[in-house]
């Protein structure tokens, strides 16, 4: 028998198939109630089996009901910046940074800042990871 956290994820991921735009929206509380579990369950969930480093980028908005959107980030190498920057402005658009700032982090992607980088793909991807870590503490 599947443990719950199992069952969960798997749901989750299910919707995520579903969706062309690879994001879905749940509430937390409705979910639990779906799974006769406590809230905590679903935040267990979410924080150790769909981050950043798993591929997905999770967004919470508390308030009125709150709710999470999970989505599923999709690679590509010959895309690699273009997944960068699309990230970046749902991060801007969210208004988790400011223009400014975003304009500082977009010309760290930028193909001639990194002239003297190898694997410029990869290293796109490290200081992605890093930003998102620290703008969405």
């Amino acid at each position: 028998m599947a443990r719950i956290s199992d069952t969960i994820e798997n749901f989750i991921k299910d919707m995520l198939n579903e969706e062309r735009e690879r994001q879905i929206l749940i509430q937390r509380n409705e979910l639990a109630d779906k799974f006769s579990c406590a809230p905590s369950q679903i935040n267990y969930v979410l924080t150790t089996r769909f981050t950043y480093e798993k591929g997905y980028i999770i967004e919470s908005k508390r308030g009125g009901g709150g709710y999470i959107v999970i989505r599923k980030i999709t690679y590509d190498d010959k895309a690699e910046r273009l997944n960068a920057l699309s990230i970046l402005d749902h991060v801007k658009d969210t208004k988790v940074i400011s223009n400014k700032e975003y304009e500082i982090i977009k010309i760290t992607f930028n193909d001639r800042t990194l002239v003297s980088v190898e694997d410029k793909n990869k290293v796109r991807a490290d200081m992605l990871k890093g930003i998102l870590a620290v703008v969405l503490s």
